[in-house]
């Protein structure tokens, strides 16, 4: 037997649910997010997504929005600043916390297996949500609850308490060369 193998009976399953950080400059982290709520779905879990900053013009808003499984609530105002927002910060700033509200609500009603919240880490960084109230909410919630926190770069204090932090790294892109964000490729 090899020593992975050993290694792997040593271990133990865990029962409480995990904080996973998927984050960074690179493509994939409402993917990632994604699969793993397609995952928990297809082992008969409940599965919540919240959205802090996208809207319905996203491919994945109009696909779970379709899913029976997935409490589906897109709570964003949309995209911050950027694909024609006029939307003032003040805007943002009130959804996002209205967002943060109700996955507050659902955490700790502990009714979901996963919650995936969506763009958090943006919200965060934009400066429309405050830490430690993101901190309490995740901490707040029910001890069998699995919580997914997605976008740009994670605050030090949330990866702290994470079980498992990716973060992608953008190697190309076509920003680089000026091209805008691709329709059922980046959103």
């Amino acid at each position: 037997m090899n020593k992975g193998a050993l290694h792997l009976q040593k271990m133990k399953p865990i029962k409480r649910g995990l904080v996973i950080i998927y984050h960074g400059n690179g493509k994939g982290k409402t993917t990632a997010a994604i699969g793993m709520l397609i995952r928990a779905i297809g082992h008969g879990y409940r599965a919540a997504y919240l959205q802090f900053l996208k809207n319905s013009v996203s491919g994945e808003t109009k696909f779970l929005s379709k899913i029976s499984e997935v409490l589906f609530y897109p709570g964003g105002a949309g995209f911050v600043g950027i694909m024609g927002d006029k939307k003032s910060l003040d805007e943002h700033r009130k959804k996002a916390k209205e967002t943060l509200k109700f996955a507050s609500k659902i955490l700790q009603e502990g009714n979901y297996y996963i919650v995936v919240l969506d763009e958090i880490n943006c919200a965060l960084s934009l400066g429309l949500l405050d830490l430690e109230e993101v901190l309490q909410t995740i901490n707040s919630r029910k001890e069998n609850v699995n919580v997914v926190l997605t976008g740009c770069t994670a605050p030090d204090k949330l990866i702290e308490i994470a079980d498992i932090v990716t973060e992608m790294v953008k190697v190309k892109h076509i920003y680089d060369q000026g091209y805008l964000a691709k329709i059922g490729v980046d959103f």
